[in-house]
């Protein structure tokens, strides 16, 4: 039900972010929502999440789809104008291993030798697969990081 909303409500490119009132619960029933275009849009949103957020609305009500909604909304914002690359996978092997108090010679089960190590970590020898395999496996760092 809240897809099919949105999907209507990604069609009506005119309207307003939202109505506002004092408290989330009056808003109209027929509030209408539009695609976030621009900071200004992007901001009431937020606003009115963190509102909406904190008069924790149940799921099915209509606060609840306008919190589902307005979500969807932000997050699509977010992913468009303020994406988060992905870690460099040297990056990723070396924030795991401060994460974890690792040191070289514990990552040679997962790379190999000491020089082989210092190698991966200097960035003057690629992982090979069966590197990402083990890493991923056994530090659980995410295999499309690794792979880079």
């Amino acid at each position: 039900m809240v897809l099919a909303r949105l999907r209507a409500v990604l069609r009506e490119p005119r309207g307003t972010v939202a109505r506002r009132s004092r408290s989330p619960a009056r808003y109209d029933t027929d509030m209408e929502i539009r695609p976030l275009h621009t900071e200004e849009d992007y901001n009431a949103a937020l606003a009115i999440v963190s509102e909406l957020v904190d008069a924790d609305p149940a799921p099915d009500t209509p606060d609840g789809d306008r919190l589902d909604i307005l979500s969807i909304l932000v997050e699509r914002y977010e992913n468009e104008h303020f994406p988060i690359e992905r870690p460099d996978p040297v990056e990723a092997i070396k924030f795991r291993m401060e994460q974890a108090g690792l040191t070289v010679t514990d990552m040679k089960p997962y790379i190999g030798n000491t020089n082989r190590v210092y190698e991966i970590l200097g960035g003057r020898r690629p992982l090979s697969l069966e590197m990402i395999r083990r890493l991923h496996s056994g530090l659980k760092i995410p295999a499309e990081v690794l792979i880079g």
